[in-house]
C-alpha cells in the first residue's frame, strides 16, 4: 500500500501536469498595460505583476485551460494611465473589467471589436473622445455586455459600430456627453438586447417608433437628455419592458391609456420633469406589477383615477408639482404597500384620506402646498414606520391636537408643518412628549402666538428648528444650548424681546466642526426644500445658521459670539441691538453671510473682518 501523503503527492503532480503558464505574448501584453500606468497610479501592479512569475498568478488575472488569460479584473485599483490596444492580443480574453479607476484617453477599437471579449466594463474612468466607427465588414461579435458609463465620451453612438454587436444584451452608455438621436435601430441589430441605459447625455430629437421592435428589452433609460415630442404608440409594443425611464427631458403630450396598458410587466415608470399634459389614465390600475411611479414636475391635470387603488404593488409614488385636483380620498390606499408618497404642489383638497393610515409600511409622506384642511386623525399613529412628514402650506387646524397625535409616530425624524394653524396658540403643555427621534422640526409662518415652549427642550436629537414668521413673544430661552445636535436655528420674524442670552453662544454644534461627526449621515427619505430651487437630501449639507432677525431684541451682541466658529450664516438684523460690534466676531472665519443691519450699533467696524 502507498503511504497517504505519497498518494497526495501523486495527485498534486498529476494536477501540475494539467496546468501551464501563460504565453510570452500574453505576458508581454499585460506588462505593456502595466508599464503604461503612472508611478502613483499603478495600483501596486509593479509589485504583484512581476516579470519573473507566471502571469496566471498575478492579481486580477485569471486563466483557463492551457494557461490562456480569460479574465482581467482590476476595478477600483486607483489605476491612472491609458488603455493600450495591445490588450487585444489576449486572444482568449472573455471578461475585461477596468471600472472605477482614473484611466484616460480613448477606448481602443481593438477591444470594442474583439473577437473574444464577452464583457467589457470601463465605467467610471476619465476616457474621452468619440467611439470608433467600424470599417471592415465583420459581424457576429461575441460582446454581450458593454459598460462605458461615467466617462467623457462625445459625439454620436456610431451606427456602424452598433451594427456589428449582434449578440449585445446590455449597453450602458450613461453619464457621458453623447449627442445626436437615440440609437433606435439597435434592437434590429441585437435582437437579444435586454438593457439600454443612455441616462445623462446630450441626446436630442424624438423617441423613435423603432424602439417598439425591442421585443426582449426590459430596461430602457434615457433620462436627463434633450428629447422632445411625445412617446410614440409603437414604443408600448416593447411589452417585455419592466423599467421605463425618461425623466428630465422635454417630452410633451398626454399619457395614452390604451398604449400604457400593454406594458403589463412594468415595475418602474419615470416620466418626471417633462411637459406631459392631460389626466392620469384609468388604465394605470391594470399595471399590477408597478412598484414605482414618477410623474412629478409635469403639467398634468384632473382627479386621480380611483382605479389607481388596483396598483397593489405600488411602493413609491410622486406626483409633485402638477395641477391635480379633487379629493385624494377617491383613491383607496388600503391594499397598497406604499413606502414613499409625494402629492405636494398640486390642488388636492379635503381631508387626508383615512385609507392611507392603513399603509403601515409608509416611511415618507408629503402633502405640502395643497388645499388640505381639518384635523389629523388619531389613526395616524398606525403609521408606525413614518419617518418623514411634510404638510406645509395647507389649512390644517388645532395644532395642539395635531402634535398630540403626531407624537405617537415614534419613528418620526422630519416633521414640517408650517403655514397651517392660522393664528392659533403654540401649545405650552409639558405633557407633549414623544418625538424622541425628531431631527427636523419646522413650524414657520403660521403665525402662532405664545412663547417658545419648554417641551422643545426635550427634543435632544433635533438638528434643525425653524419657528420663523410667527407672532411669538417673550425671551429667547437659555435652554437652547442644551440641544446637543442643533446647528440650524431660525426664530426670525417674531416678536421676541430683551437680550440675546449668553447661553446661546454655547451651542455645541456651532463651536467646532469636530462635532459634525455626531450627526446622522443617513439620507432623508425625501428632499427638504429650503427654497423652491434649493433642496437637500442630507441634513449635514444644510448651512450652520443662527437667525434672530426681525424681532425686538435689545442689549449688546455678546462677546461670546466668537465661540461659534463654524457658523455659515449669522443674521441679527432688524432688532434694537446697541453697542459696538465685538471684535470676537472676526473669529467666525467660516461665515458666508453676516447681517447686522437695522440696529443701533455704534463704534467702528472691526478691521479683522477681512479675515
Amino acid at each position: 500500500p502507498v503511504p497517504f501523503f505519497g498518494t497526495a503527492l501523486v495527485v498534486l503532480l498529476s494536477c501540475a501536469s494539467l496546468a501551464s503558464s501563460c504565453t510570452e505574448q500574453e505576458k508581454s501584453s499585460l506588462i505593456d498595460f502595466r508599464d503604461g500606468l503612472s508611478q502613483e497610479g499603478n495600483g501596486g501592479l509593479n509589485m504583484s505583476w512581476a516579470n519573473s512569475t507566471d502571469c496566471c498568478q498575478w492579481e486580477g488575472v485569471n486563466c483557463g485551460n492551457g494557461g490562456v488569460v480569460t479574465e482581467v479584473l482590476l476595478p477600483s485599483k486607483g489605476l491612472k494611465g491609458r488603455i493600450p490596444p495591445s490588450l487585444s492580443n489576449l486572444t482568449g480574453l472573455l471578461h475585461l473589467n477596468l471600472s472605477c479607476n482614473s484611466l484616460y484617453g480613448s477606448l481602443p477599437a481593438e477591444l470594442v471589436f474583439s473577437s473574444s471579449i464577452i464583457i467589457l466594463d470601463v465605467s467610471f474612468n476619465h476616457l474621452s473622445g468619440p467611439l470608433q466607427e467600424h470599417q471592415s465588414p465583420i459581424s457576429g461579435l461575441p460582446l454581450k455586455v458593454l459598460n462605458i458609463s461615467s466617462n467623457f465620451f462625445t459625439g454620436q453612438l456610431p451606427s456602424t459600430t452598433l451594427q456589428v454587436m449582434n449578440n449585445l444584451v446590455a449597453l450602458n452608455a450613461s453619464n457621458n456627453s453623447f449627442t445626436g438621436p437615440l440609437p433606435s435601430s439597435i434592437c434590429s441589430n441585437a435582437p437579444s438586447l435586454a438593457m439600454l441605459d443612455l441616462f445623462l447625455n446630450d441626446f436630442s430629437g424624438t423617441v423613435s417608433p423603432e424602439f417598439g421592435n425591442c421585443s426582449k428589452l426590459t430596461v430602457l433609460k434615457a433620462g436627463h437628455n434633450n428629447l422632445t415630442g411625445g412617446l410614440p404608440h409603437e414604443l408600448f409594443n416593447a411589452t417585455s419592458l419592466e423599467h421605463l425611464s425618461f425623466p428630465n427631458n422635454n417630452l410633451q403630450g398626454a399619457l395614452d391609456g390604451s398604449s400604457l396598458v400593454k406594458l403589463s410587466n412594468l415595475i418602474f415608470l419615470d416620466l418626471g420633469s417633462n411637459g406631459l399634459e392631460g389626466e392620469m389614465p384609468d388604465s394605470i390600475g391594470q399595471l399590477g406589477r408597478l412598484e414605482e411611479l414618477h410623474l412629478d414636475n409635469n403639467l398634468m391635470i384632473g382627479e386621480l383615477p380611483s382605479a389607481l387603488r388596483n396598483c397593489r404593488s405600488l411602493k413609491y409614488i410622486t406626483l409633485r408639482n402638477n395641477s391635480f385636483v379633487g379629493d385624494l380620498s377617491r383613491v383607496n390606499f388600503t391594499q397598497m404597500d406604499l413606502r414613499t408618497a409625494d402629492f405636494s404642489l398640486n390642488k388636492f383638497s379635503g381631508r387626508i384620506p383615512e385609507s392611507i393610515y392603513a399603509c403601515s409600511n409608509l416611511i415618507a409622506l408629503r402633502l405640502a402646498y395643497n388645499n388640505f384642511q381639518g384635523q389629523f386623525s388619531p389613526r395616524i399613529a398606525n403609521l408606525r414606520s413614518l419617518s418623514f412628514l411634510s404638510v406645509t402650506n395647507n389649512s390644517f387646524t388645532d395644532i395642539t391636537d395635531a402634535l398630540q397625535n403626531l407624537n405617537r409616530c415614534k419613528n418620526l425624524t422630519s416633521l414640517l408643518i408650517g403655514s397651517n394653524f392660522k393664528g392659533e396658540t403654540i401649545p405650552q403643555n409639558a405633557a407633549i412628549d414623544g418625538f424622541q427621534n425628531l431631527r427636523v422640526l419646522t413650524i414657520d409662518a403660521c403665525p402662532l402666538v405664545g412663547t417658545i415652549p419648554l417641551w422643545l427642550s426635550k427634543l435632544t436629537k433635533l438638528e434643525i428648528l425653524d419657528l420663523s414668521y410667527n407672532h411669538l413673544t417673550g425671551t429667547i430661552p437659555s435652554w437652547i444650548n442644551r440641544l446637543p445636535l442643533l446647528f440650524f436655528l431660525d426664530i426670525s420674524s417674531n416678536r421676541l424681546t430683551r437680550n440675546i442670552p449668553t447661553e446661546l453662544m454655547g451651542m455645541p454644534m456651532l463651536q467646532s466642526d469636530k462635532n459634525a461627526a455626531k450627526l446622522d449621515m443617513k439620507f432623508l427619505e425625501l428632499p427638504v426644500f429650503w427654497t423652491q430651487s434649493r433642496q437637500y437630501r442630507l441634513l449635514n449639507a444644510f448651512p450652520n445658521v443662527l437667525n434672530l432677525c426681525n424681532n425686538s431684541l435689545t442689549g449688546i451682541i455678546p462677546q461670546g459670539i466668537g465661540q461659534l466658529k463654524v457658523l455659515n450664516v449669522l443674521n441679527f438684523s432688524t432688532n434694537s441691538l446697541s453697542g459696538e460690534i465685538p471684535p470676537q466676531i472676526c473669529n467666525l472665519t467660516n461665515l458666508q453671510m453676516l447681517d447686522l443691519s437695522n440696529n443701533q450699533l455704534t463704534g467702528e467696524l472691526p478691521t479683522a473682518l477681512s479675515n
